[in-house]
């Protein structure tokens, strides 16, 4: 953002629960509408994307850092989304360009944030606080942005530190059932394509049920694209639910918060992989997975959000680049013998993958599905179907 145009936009304050105080300019809701917000802010270092990023469910009561200087470049529009709302609590970036181009745009960042009703900050150093982050791990915060003719006071700035040490703790956070879908949907719907934009799957070889707990609309249209018809069903749907519709597969969605206080989600998701159905989880679903087959998870000191994580392949040693959102992770020494790790992030050694030794189930930590990309480890996707197909054969 020039300087010489900070003057278009209002101040801001962003305060973190340790008492550290940036100061910059709000580009999204002022105090005039919903002008604070609060959450656990993390860093995500993906270079583009940022509307994937803003409405993926799995942000739900986060506010998203991104790493990138220059965040607006490009615009938004309407078909890159990841749900039909932003669901990240608040955005923070370095600079916002005062011009945006590309031929599939519809409004600028700042329009979007506004209609949304999100609070965002532009014109900090993200570099000093992705360091603080990186170095304390993440934390709760809270953004205020002012409306045009307001100023930064103390009183202001000793609100805005309230309110981040006021706000709770993501561990013990249900946050699946906040999120869900509130009813069972249909969904086929295929990957969008230059020139044509999305498809529809007409001929579908699977019907698979895919629990929502957060799920990001290019899973969706990944499982579509397979030749999978979709029945999109809520998180708490129990598990005589899901097999009374006879599906060839279940998806477990990516999802926000604590995986342990699901306890519906566990119930059922151990009741649908003991009956045999294949089975693929993805992010907080294959936490759930794990905490269905009696392993254990925990809260990371520091999380993972970005799309240049490497991801190594246990069973054949392929290093795949991949897109990361979770502050969650499955205790590898907690694995029991019938759950086998299968792939391990290269930046901390810490689990990735996993499949049961004795059922047709498997996941995956990270976002295989990645929109805009990576798209490294998209080959998941075609083993569930290769589960599906062998059992449809044996039937």
């Amino acid at each position: 953002m020039l300087l010489s145009l900070q003057g278009n936009f209002p101040p801001a304050i962003l305060a973190l629960a340790d008492g550290t105080v940036f100061i910059g300019n709000s580009i999204g809701a002022s105090s005039a509408d919903a002008g604070t917000t609060v959450g656990e802010v993390v860093f995500n270092t993906a270079i583009t994307g940022y509307q994937e990023i803003l409405t993926d469910p799995s942000y739900c009561q986060q506010i998203v850092t991104l790493t990138y200087p220059h965040i607006g470049n490009y615009g938004v529009n309407t078909e890159d989304i990841e749900a039909d709302k932003v669901h990240a609590a608040g955005l923070i970036i370095k600079d916002l360009p005062l011009l945006a181009s590309n031929f599939r745009q519809t409004e600028s960042l700042s329009q979007y944030l506004v209609r949304h009703k999100t609070v965002a900050i532009a014109n900090i150093d993200t570099r000093k606080l992705t360091r603080l982050l990186r170095n304390k791990g993440a934390q709760n915060g809270a953004i205020v942005g002012l409306a045009a003719g307001e100023t930064v006071t103390q009183a202001r700035v000793d609100a805005a530190l309230a309110a981040a040490k006021a706000a709770p703790s993501m561990k013990g956070l249900d946050l699946a059932q906040v999120v869900t879908t509130p009813a069972a949907y249909p969904w086929d719907q295929t990957e969008w394509k230059l020139g044509s934009g999305y498809g529809k799957q007409e001929s579908p070889r699977f019907h698979v049920v895919a629990y929502d707990y957060g799920v990001k609309l290019n899973i969706l249209r990944m499982l579509a694209e397979r030749g999978c018809k979709l029945t999109v069903v809520p998180a708490k749907t129990p598990a005589a639910e899901v097999l009374a519709m006879n599906p060839d597969g279940v998806f477990l969605s990516n999802g926000p918060g604590d995986p342990e206080p699901c306890d519906y989600a566990i119930t059922a998701v151990r009741e649908i992989i003991d009956s045999g159905i294949p089975t693929f989880g993805i992010c907080l679903g294959h936490q759930i997975m794990a905490l269905a087959s009696g392993a254990k998870t925990f809260k990371m000191q520091h999380s993972h959000h970005g799309a240049n994580h490497p991801v190594k392949d246990l069973d054949n040693g392929r290093v795949s680049i991949t897109s990361q959102n979770h502050g969650f992770a499955v205790e590898l020494e907690s694995l029991p013998a019938n759950l086998r790790a299968t792939h391990i992030s290269l930046f901390d050694g810490t689990l990735q993958g996993l499949v049961r030794t004795d059922k047709p189930a498997f996941c995956f930590q990270g976002h295989p599905e990645a929109s805009p990309g990576p798209h490294d480890i998209a080959y998941l996707f075609d083993r569930f179907t290769a589960l599906m197909a062998t059992a449809q054969e044996k039937k």
